[in-house]
Order: structure tokens, then sequence, then C-alpha cells
């Protein structure tokens, strides 16, 4: 019998800024200069952010905390391209999106502290909690989607996780659901090359892990991670394919995590520094800089002046993060259910 072609397929790797800071003119997306210079003080703010939290952890004044760097172009270039509509389910490591959409940041410290009271998220941020537990937002950013789409509200879910969690079934459970019921839906993996302690070739044996959109019957695309601009263009238009109810999209962006996976790891046991500064010259900031500069819009000037405003900004979160009175144990019950049960109510009284 002839064999018969089932499937053919073709995965694009989207990549806007290069290296050197040149920008492809056709794929660069519509932003003013300062839009531009928005993004580069996101980047920047996320930079210090992170780390003056590993700077408090070491001192003992907040928990176990996972660092961003070298994802902050990953973060800020896609929540950048979102509204106040649509809605974010992320990991435990999207900081950077966070801030990109204005979460307080002394709440971001108060989790990382351990104070639970920081997962109530202001009134018009459309956020999820932080999911530590790898994978498990994506089943429930499916659960959103299909909610959107029978109430046929115009807008799009988002969900973050990292390479590792495509190697969980939650991943592969809401992919699936997404493609058969065409759910508006992005789904945005920061392809960091490890998954803890194992590299990405102990993960999967694809090409890339975009791919496995084809699988599921939707889009998948590659983009560098470290471009701002190609993140931003590519969530641009997989947000805007959800909202008009063309369906899901998986954004893989290929990044690097240059610091440990968490304040708890020592990265320097299982990946070379050789390994890490090939990426450290691929610094998401760093190459947007080059690109400002070629614009004449960036200086070692204006980036101290950026970095002192983003640094003053950041210390005085921390300060306010540290003057909160530590919660009431009444406070452990508080958000949990609309009405306690009988045995919980008898547990909150104070004795």
């Amino acid at each position: 019998m002839p064999e018969v072609l089932l499937a053919d397929f073709k995965v694009k790797r989207l990549e806007v800024l290069n290296e050197k800071g040149e920008a492809d003119p056709e794929l660069l997306p519509e932003l003013s200069d300062a839009q531009i210079w928005r993004l580069y003080e996101l980047m920047l703010l996320a930079r210090i952010f992170d780390e003056r939290a590993v700077a408090l952890q070491r001192e003992g004044r907040i928990g176990t905390y996972p660092p961003i760097r070298g994802q902050e172009a990953a973060q800020v270039g896609s929540a950048f391209a979102l509204t106040k509509q649509d809605w974010l389910f992320p990991s435990f490591r999207e900081m950077g999106a966070h801030l990109t959409l204005g979460y307080p940041i002394p709440q971001l410290l108060q989790y990382w502290g351990g104070d639970e009271r920081s997962q109530k998220v202001p009134v018009g941020l459309n956020i999820f909690p932080f999911c530590v537990a790898v994978g498990s937002q994506i089943p429930q950013a499916a659960g959103a989607a299909l909610a959107a789409r029978y109430r046929r509200d115009p807008v799009a879910i988002v969900t973050y996780f990292g390479d590792g969690a495509t190697s969980k079934g939650d991943f592969h459970e809401a992919m699936n659901l997404a493609g058969v019921f065409n759910l508006p839906l992005v789904f945005i993996c920061q392809n960091n090359q490890w998954a803890i302690s194992i590299p990405l070739k102990g993960q999967t044996a694809s090409a890339s892990l975009a791919q496995k959109a084809v699988a599921y019957g939707f889009e998948g695309v590659q983009v560098d991670g470290n471009d701002v601009f190609a993140v931003y263009r590519a969530t641009g238009q997989a947000v805007a394919k959800a909202r008009s109810g063309a369906g899901p999209t998986f954004i893989e962006c290929l990044t690097y995590r240059m610091a440990d996976h968490t304040t708890a790891d020592d990265a320097g046991r299982y990946r070379s520094g050789e390994e890490v500064a090939f990426w450290a010259a691929r610094d998401p900031i760093l190459r947007l800089e080059r690109f400002l500069e070629r614009r004449g819009l960036w200086s070692p000037q204006k980036r101290e002046e950026a970095a002192a405003q983003a640094a003053a900004l950041v210390d005085a979160g921390v300060a306010e993060m540290e003057a909160l009175p530590p919660p009431a144990a009444t406070e452990l019950f508080d958000e949990i259910l609309a009405t306690l049960t009988p045995r919980q109510a008898g547990q909150r009284k104070v004795r």
C-alpha cells in the first residue's frame, strides 16, 4: 500500500534584535522611543529587584528565593503585550512579569518572606497566586480559558512555566484541552535550559519545545528569549489571536538562567563556567542597551540614573515590607473559603 502523509510541520524561530543591538526593521514592533525606554526601565527594575532579593535572603531577611537573572526580556517583553483585562497564571519565577503589570514590590517580597497575605492580589490585577508546585498552574489556566470561551469573554489567558514543566502531565493535559476546545490560551515557556540540575537534553529528544504544540493541533513558535522585541511581538500576536477566538499558541522563549535555580541551589555543581559566560555575553539587558545607544537614547549616565530610580523603588518596597506587623494566627483562615466549615470556625477562635 502507498504511504500517506498524515502531517507535515515546521517550527519557526523569531529574532528581531541581535546580540550587537541591531534590529530587523521589518520585524521591529511599532513601539515609540518612550515605550522602548519603558521596556528598558522595567528590565532594569527586574534585575535590581532580583539582586536585592538574593541579598535579602543571604541576610536572613526573606526565605528561599528563585532568581530571574537572564530572563528579564522573556518576562517583561511578554507581560508588556498584555492588557488589564487579560489573565495571568504564573509559576514561581515571574517577578519580571509581576513588576511589569504593577504588582506591588512590598507584596512580592512579603511572599518570599513567607507571608501568605501577599497572595491577596490588588484590585485591578488579574494575576493568580504563585504556583511553586511545578506545572500545576497550567491546567488551572486551561480551566479559566474554557470559562472565558463559554462566557464569550474576549480576553487572553496567559500561563508561564519553565522547560521542566513540559515533562509534567499537567502540561500535556492542558495542551490537549486547549487544542480540542480551541481555547483563548497562550502558553509561555521560559526555556532556561535547566530544570534544576537536569539539562534540556535530559527532558526531551525533540528539536524544540515549541513543536510539542503541533501534536495538540495548534501553533508553536520559538523566539529568542533574550530579545525583548521578539518576545513582545510573538506575545502580542498570540494574545490578539486568543482574544479573537482563533485559538491557543505555544511560545518557547529560548533563554538562560544565569543564576542558581534558587538560593538553596549551587548551579556550579552541575554546569560549567564556560556555559554561563557564553550566555552572560548574550545578556538581554546589555543587548537592549546597545540598541538604545545606537538610537542615541542610552549612555552610561542614563543607565546610572535609571538604575538609581529602580533601586529607590525597591528599597522603599523593602522598608515597607519590613515595617509590616506579623500576621495574627487567625489570619491563617482568611481568604481560604467563602464560609469556613464548623471545624475551621472552631479552630479560628482565639483561645
